[in-house]
């Protein structure tokens, strides 16, 4: 669920220990816990195990942002989103419940269809990060939930600082053309999440960098965060599906 962004980390929540998440071989040896490694799989390879939801071509799974399977902090977690909802939503004007986030990142961050209300897809992922979650109470402030804020910086984002900061740091693994290479994902092309993920927004897409990348030893500034995430972004995608084919050029 590429998208990618489920929230950004309030301030007030950095200063407590993150959940510890169970072992996925912790799942219990019944109905649910086949739903539990049920989702993990969809979470793991959307493309295959997720396919008659997710856009064509795409080649994203959801663990590409919700990183080491939904189970990493400041990686978007699973386990922080299941217990942060029903919440409102700016983007949708109205109160949201996990289900319909859920639906939202098929929708734009995997560019594809919402599963269906009740669809084993669905459940599944509900059951998983319900499974992430456990011990956990109903608290939108839980630690390590969404990407830590960035400070504040000098400079607006520029796509061609962020150019450098591309071939420095990203090309080795996502390739010259954005479109990923050995199983690592494309960062645009249409392949790629389109224009109405939170991922298109270049402030979540840069606290994600800054937090998670390069995979397991991030280094940037918070303004090289800003810059590639431009650059990033300026590039082609598939359009915005509430805006049509137009909003491609945008």
């Amino acid at each position: 669920m590429l998208t990618v962004a489920l929230l950004l980390s309030a301030p007030a929540a950095l200063g407590r220990d993150a959940h510890n998440p169970p072992p996925l071989d912790a799942a219990p040896q019944d109905k649910y816990g086949d739903l539990v490694r049920m989702g993990h799989a969809i979470i793991t390879d959307t493309p295959n195990k997720a396919s008659r939801y997710t856009g064509p071509g795409n080649r994203l799974s959801c663990t590409n942002c919700h990183l080491d399977a939904g189970r990493k902090a400041n990686a978007a977690p699973l386990w922080a989103a299941f217990v942060a909802f029903p919440a409102w939503r700016m983007k949708t004007d109205r109160v949201d419940t996990f289900d319909e986030r859920v639906q939202q990142c098929f929708r734009y961050s995997l560019n594809g269809i919402p599963p269906a209300f009740g669809s084993i897809e669905l459940i599944a992922i509900a059951s998983y990060a319900r499974f992430l979650a456990q011990g956990l109470p109903i608290d939108s402030e839980t630690p390590g939930r969404g990407f830590p804020l960035l400070g504040k910086v000098g400079l607006d984002p520029n796509r061609d600082r962020g150019r450098a900061v591309y071939r420095q740091h990203c090309l080795s693994c996502h390739g010259e053309d954005g479109t990923g290479q050995a199983g690592l994902p494309p960062l645009w092309g249409l392949g790629s999440y389109n224009k109405g993920a939170g991922m298109a927004n270049i402030p979540t897409a840069a606290a994600f960098i800054k937090a998670n990348m390069p995979l397991g030893a991030p280094v940037l500034s918070d303004q090289e965060a800003l810059d590639v995430a431009a650059y990033m972004n300026s590039q082609l995608r598939p359009p915005d599906p509430r805006q049509g084919l137009l909003s491609i050029f945008r």
